[in-house]
């Protein structure tokens, strides 16, 4: 298994990019209270440095959560320690029994799986389906097409008080593929250190997700926020109900 958000990038995600999940977090709950899943079990799917799993377990829910990266599951075992964290790719997990099922931040897009495709993601959506307890929910969402202007490249900068990452982002429009290259460099001691990492993600549209969340077996609702916060441009966020 190659390694993605290696330790400098799951660093600097931890501590510079923290927004997605925190400002999710407080919808997220509401709709887990509205959908009447006050306690038990939430597994998180691509659950990062365990910023969202935090939250959970403030609210009292059991929380396991699943990422292909050991140094994000590293930081998300200190911050969130009564939670299960397990190095995994979420397409590959064996997801248990739970009332809930959350994935934020894009992350069923990600490409880093070889044979990630969308009967791929059909199998995980009835996976999920089948270990859901009835009147559970799934809670996630996409980035579709439309992430950049297809000829183009949009290069970004940002810097914290030890780190400085750039990215690069194209789209391929008619592979529905966008490219994120990212070059960090953190601070030890009097030097900067260097790493690089190639992301891949398949963009897909709302449309066709709703589709297969149907076929599944799924009542979905779409929303372009959670809560109060405002998804980025071109994003969607679902909630799929399994019906009691």
């Amino acid at each position: 298994m190659k390694e993605w958000y290696k330790e400098d990038l799951a660093y600097i995600h931890d501590v510079g990019h923290s927004d997605y999940a925190l400002k999710s977090a407080p919808g997220i709950l509401k709709i887990l209270a509205q959908n009447n899943i006050r306690d038990g079990l939430v597994v998180d799917l691509g659950c990062g440095s365990g910023l969202s799993a935090l939250e959970l377990t403030k609210a009292h829910y059991q929380v396991f959560g699943v990422d292909i990266s050991e140094s994000l599951i590293s930081i998300a075992r200190n911050r969130v320690p009564s939670a299960e964290f397990r190095v995994e790719s979420l397409f590959k997990v064996d997801i248990p029994s739970c009332n809930a099922v959350i994935s934020v931040g894009e992350c069923l897009n990600y490409l880093f799986d070889d044979d990630n495709n969308y009967q791929i993601l059909t199998q995980l959506l009835e996976r999920i389906y089948n270990a859901l307890a009835p009147g559970g929910v799934f809670v996630f969402d996409i980035a579709e097409p439309g992430q950049v202007i297809e000829g183009n490249r949009v290069k970004s900068f940002t810097e914290g008080k030890d780190w400085i990452v750039l990215v690069e982002k194209e789209e391929d429009q008619e592979k529905l593929v966008l490219s994120r290259r990212i070059v960090t460099l953190r601070r030890v001691g009097e030097y900067y250190r260097r790493d690089d990492e190639l992301h891949y993600l398949g963009l897909y549209k709302a449309a066709d997700i709703t589709e297969k969340l149907s076929q599944v077996g799924f009542t979905v609702e779409s929303m372009e926020s959670y809560g109060d916060y405002k998804l980025p441009q071109a994003h969607v966020a679902f909630v799929a109900h399994k019906s009691m």
